[in-house]
């Protein structure tokens, strides 16, 4: 009885010591929560160590569009009406599209250098099939859009099979792809898209109605609620 008693409190010590801090022991403090300085002066400097290091989110870009936007609409006061607006929601459609899909390879800490010039070459491939050869306009952007899928098959095979840096296959494809684009692009350099074209009716306008309008856009919220509702459960 004697013995595992001993055992018992001897064992106990032992699990309160190991709990207990060993003596001059700095408990782990996440450093980006400390303040170096007190007062106004070290808030700044915190701020600016966040703003350089990128734990600030979406907050620049927040800013920086709002001055933007102050200071565009106080030089001109057609800035911010409603048409202009329609007009630049209009003109970032392509350059949204593909920055988007950027978006994934920069998650992946890659880079793609060859963005630009394969939509250039889809673009090319699409006003010479339909408007020059008189392909039809859907079956001449399916081409387009297989071209572009052919040039990340060549583009993958090199990075993940071949071993090459995204850096350098992307590189060399921006050169390759430009050149291609000016060779289907022949002499004229340039491809007018007709106004009653389909395309050019989109990029015009896609709803004929504002219920349409209004109704796609509460389809969207609704699926965007639905599918963080799903995620928060």
């Amino acid at each position: 009885m004697k013995r595992d008693r001993l055992s018992k409190d001897a064992g106990g010590a032992a699990d309160r010591a190991s709990q207990e801090p060993a003596p001059g022991a700095v408990p782990a403090v996440d450093t980006r929560l400390l303040v170096r300085e007190e007062g106004v002066r070290g808030y700044v400097g915190e701020f600016r160590r966040k703003l350089r290091s990128g734990e600030l989110g979406s907050l620049p870009v927040v800013l920086a569009v709002i001055i933007i936007w102050t200071v565009f609409g106080s030089l001109d006061s057609t800035f911010l009406s409603a048409q202009n607006l329609s007009d630049l929601s209009q003109q970032i459609v392509g350059t949204g599209m593909i920055a988007v899909g950027i978006v994934f390879v920069l998650l992946l800490g890659e880079i793609d250098l060859s963005v630009g010039s394969v939509s250039g070459l889809c673009a090319a491939i699409f006003a010479v099939l339909n408007v020059l050869n008189g392909v039809n306009e859907w079956l001449a952007l399916l081409v387009a859009v297989a071209g572009g899928a052919v040039v990340g098959l060549i583009h993958g095979f090199f990075f993940a099979k071949v071993g090459v840096p995204a850096f350098v296959v992307t590189l060399a494809g921006n050169l390759a792809w430009n050149g291609l684009m000016l060779q289907v692009l022949g002499t004229s350099g340039t491809v007018n898209i007709p106004a009653e074209s389909i395309v050019a009716e989109l990029y015009s306008t896609v709803f004929h109605s504002p219920v349409a309008a209004y109704a796609a856009a509460a389809v969207g919220v609704g699926l965007f609620l639905a599918a963080s509702l799903l995620d928060a459960r």
